[in-house]
């Protein structure tokens, strides 16, 4: 098999893109800029072995629908930026890391298994089957499903505490 090449200039204007989706949404990439571009450099790479981003730091099936969890942003961004400060690889990272008034730590594994996967519950028909809290932004009306809501509204920059739990 051949090597991939991603050129430097790639890395670049996708590092630019995700900084500037990244602030715009409330979220904040590793401020270590060369970690990044790495990781930046994982997403380019895997975009053209797979035809989709998957998570650097994870190994992905090549297979699209199996994949779909750890299309970059992940599933488990959320959840582990509120319970760690930062995702499983440190692409994005909460305010507290990048003011430096917390440090980077390790990340468990929030990806169920692949057995864990295939047996896994048919997805929900209706909102109220959802196995998670709905939550709504008070200012927008942007809905979440997850455990907790989420730092800031990814639309309007509403801070965590403008979110009412909906369903």
């Amino acid at each position: 098999m051949s090597e991939i090449k991603v050129t430097d200039e790639e890395i670049e204007k996708l590092y630019q893109r995700l900084n500037r989706e990244a602030e715009s949404a409330g979220y904040h990439l590793n401020p270590d800029v060369e970690f990044t571009k790495d990781l930046v450099s994982g997403i380019l790479t895997n975009q053209k072995r797979y035809g989709y981003w998957a998570c650097p730091c994870r190994l992905a099936s090549g297979v699209k629908e199996e994949d779909l969890d750890i299309i970059c942003p992940c599933d488990y961004r959320d959840p582990d930026l509120t319970d760690y400060g930062a995702c499983y690889c440190a692409l994005y990272v909460s305010e507290d890391i990048l003011k430096g008034q917390k440090p980077v730590s390790s990340i468990p594994e929030r990806r169920p298994t692949i057995e864990e996967r295939s047996q896994a519950k048919p997805r929900p028909k209706a909102i109220s089957e959802l196995p998670l809290p709905v939550w709504r932004c008070k200012v927008c009306g942007y809905l979440c499903a997850r455990e907790s809501p989420p730092e800031v509204c990814p639309i309007c920059k509403a801070k965590k505490d403008r979110f009412e739990k909906f369903l």
